[in-house]
C-alpha cells in the first residue's frame, strides 16, 4: 500500500483535529446545553453498537444465529469496562455511519479505519489492530503480481470501503460489491480481476472456503488500523473507550480475541 497515500490521510487527519480543537471552547452560556455521550449512556445503562453481522470473522452470525466476531467480543469488552451492557443494532456497511449521525446508536465497531471525510464528523479512539492490506485474484491470474498490477484493472470492491480508495488510488476500475462472497464470484466468472481486503477478512473467508480457486497475490508492506469513531464533542467518552482499550492490551484479552478469530495476534504494531 503507498505511504505516500497513508501519510497524506494521517496529515489531513491531524490537521482537522487541530481545527477542531481549535473551534471546541464553549461559552458560558452554552456550556450546559450538551451532555457529552458517556453520561447518558451511563444513564441508560446500554452501550448502542452498530455492526453489519455480515462481515466474517469480524461480525457475523454462527451456525446457532448468535452475533459473534472480533468486532464483536472488543465491542462486548469495551461495553463491560465503561459498566454497561452492549447492544448491537445491525446494518449494511452503508448505513451504519447514517445511524450513529442520527443517534440511532452510539459508536461504530466493525473494522473501521481513519479517512479525512470521516474525520471532518468524528474523533477515532486509538487502533485496536493492525492489520495488512492483501490482493485476492484468481488462481489462473499470472498478470497480477502486486497492487501496482491492478492499475486499469477491475477490481471489486464494496463502494462505501477504505479499499475501495485504495484500490482506485492504484488505478483501478471500481466495481461495486456488497460481501466477500460476490468479490470472490466476480473473479471467479471473469467480471473482475482482483480484490483488495484486510488479510484476516481473505484469511478467514480461504478457511472456511479451501476449494474456492483464489489466492492472495501480494500483501501491503503498511498496515490498515481498526479504531473506533466518536461523535466530535464527546471526549469523555472517547477517553473511556480508549481506557478501556489500554486496560485490553495490558491484560492479554484484546491479544487472546485476535487469536481466537483471526489465528494471528493482529493487535499489536
Amino acid at each position: 500500500m503507498k505511504n505516500k497515500w497513508i501519510k497524506g490521510v494521517l496529515v489531513a487527519v491531524l490537521a482537522l483535529g487541530m481545527l477542531s480543537g481549535c473551534n471546541s471552547t464553549k461559552t458560558s452560556e452554552n456550556v450546559d446545553e450538551k451532555t457529552d455521550l458517556l453520561d447518558e449512556i451511563r444513564e441508560k445503562g446500554v452501550l448502542v453498537i452498530g455492526t453489519e453481522g455480515t462481515y466474517s470473522p469480524n461480525s457475523f452470525h454462527d451456525e446457532d444465529g448468535n452475533l459473534v466476531g472480533f468486532d464483536v467480543e472488543v465491542a462486548q469488552k469495551i461495553a463491560e469496562k465503561l459498566g454497561v451492557k452492549a447492544e448491537f443494532v445491525e446494518s449494511d456497511w452503508d448505513s451504519l455511519f447514517a445511524s450513529m449521525d442520527s443517534g440511532r446508536i452510539d459508536v461504530v465497531i466493525n473494522e473501521v479505519n481513519v479517512t479525512e471525510e470521516r474525520a471532518l464528523k468524528y474523533d477515532f479512539s486509538q487502533p485496536y489492530t493492525y492489520v495488512h492490506g492483501a490482493l485476492l485474484v484468481s488462481s489462473d491470474n499470472d498478470s497480477i503480481l502486486g497492487f501496482d498490477d491492478i492499475a486499469g484493472k477491475k477490481s471489486a470492491q464494496n463502494l462505501a470501503s477504505t479499499w475501495a480508495l485504495t484500490a482506485e488510488e492504484y488505478g483501478a476500475e471500481i466495481v461495486g460489491v456488497n460481501s466477500m462472497n460476490e468479490s470472490v464470484e466476480l473473479l471467479l466468472t471473469g467480471r473482475a480481476d482482483c480484490t483488495l481486503n484486510a488479510q484476516t477478512a481473505f484469511g478467514d473467508y480461504m478457511k472456511n472456503h479451501p476449494e474456492a480457486a483464489v489466492k492472495v497475490a501480494a500483501l501491503s508492506d503498511s498496515t490498515n488500523s481498526s479504531v473506533v469513531p466518536v461523535r466530535k464533542g464527546n471526549e469523555e467518552l472517547l477517553k473511556a473507550i480508549n481506557e478501556a482499550l489500554d486496560e485490553m492490551r495490558e491484560s492479554g484479552e484484546l491479544s487472546e480475541i485476535s487469536i481466537k478469530y483471526f489465528g494471528i495476534d493482529v493487535t499489536k504494531e
